[in-house]
């Protein structure tokens, strides 16, 4: 079983969250509700959670600034958020599990499946990163994400990523120095969070950072020569509107 307290100032949304949990999740057991930070940290402290479902807005102390109460985070979080767009490709760029308000079934089944499948909990490093891209949401790519693998979650600056390449349910990324990280993740799911300025999908097979190209050889058989020397395809159906934003830099 594994052991959750939930944390939220709203009677309503915990209510609902218990039963969610208690009709969706059944290998989930309920140990404790909490309807402030101050009560959750010493629920916390004394029941040893497997995980936390926290709510982010609550009054005194944030779930942020909750979570900036223990040394180590000894336990899994699920944020629950009602946060626009650009906060959860935050949450996906430190690689921590949310769910949005309201709260889909599907979802916290898929969540909870993940938290089963995981080694470890969450990292204080990852809720730093993630305060810090929320910080800079005006700024164009963050500049570090975490990456998920079969081992856990490696740390990457984006600016050394020079592109990504598709590798079936997989995604190879390849950065300087010739290092190259296999993420548990698809394309596309990787796309969703760096795409903007740095980083263009120019293939179904490749995402890359601009900043890293060293050539782009036109014609009809075109293709981009990053500066790690790899030879990158350009699909015929994102050709011109490549060629068009390459020319703006």
């Amino acid at each position: 079983m594994i052991r959750c307290i939930l944390i939220d100032d709203e009677k309503n949304a915990l209510e609902m969250m218990e039963w969610l949990i208690k009709s969706y999740c059944p290998q989930v057991e309920i140990v404790a509700l909490c309807d402030s930070s101050t009560q959750g940290i010493e629920a916390i402290n004394r029941l040893k959670p497997d995980v936390v479902f926290l709510d982010i807005e609550m009054p005194n102390l944030n779930g942020f600034d909750m979570l900036g109460k223990f040394d180590k985070l000894f336990f899994d979080v699920v944020f629950c958020t009602a946060y626009d767009q650009f906060a959860v490709k935050a949450f996906k760029y430190s690689a921590i599990d949310y769910l949005l308000k309201p709260i889909d079934p599907d979802d916290l089944k898929a969540t909870v499946q993940r938290i089963e499948a995981k080694k470890g909990s969450q990292s204080k490093e990852q809720i730093e990163l993630l305060l810090q891209v929320l910080k800079d949401s005006n700024k164009t790519t963050p500049q570090r994400i975490a990456l998920t693998t079969g081992d856990g979650l490696i740390f990457v600056p984006t600016s050394e990523i020079i592109y990504c390449e598709a590798q079936s349910n997989y995604t190879q990324v390849v950065l300087q120095g010739g290092k190259k990280i296999v993420v548990s993740k698809v394309l596309k799911d990787i796309d969703e969070v760096l795409s903007g300025p740095d980083f263009y999908r120019v293939h179904s097979s490749f995402l890359i950072n601009i900043n890293h190209i060293k050539k782009l050889i036109r014609g009809e058989g075109g293709y981009i020569l990053m500066d790690n020397e790899a030879p990158i395809s350009i699909s015929r159906s994102k050709r011109q509107e490549f060629m068009e934003k390459f020319e703006k830099f």
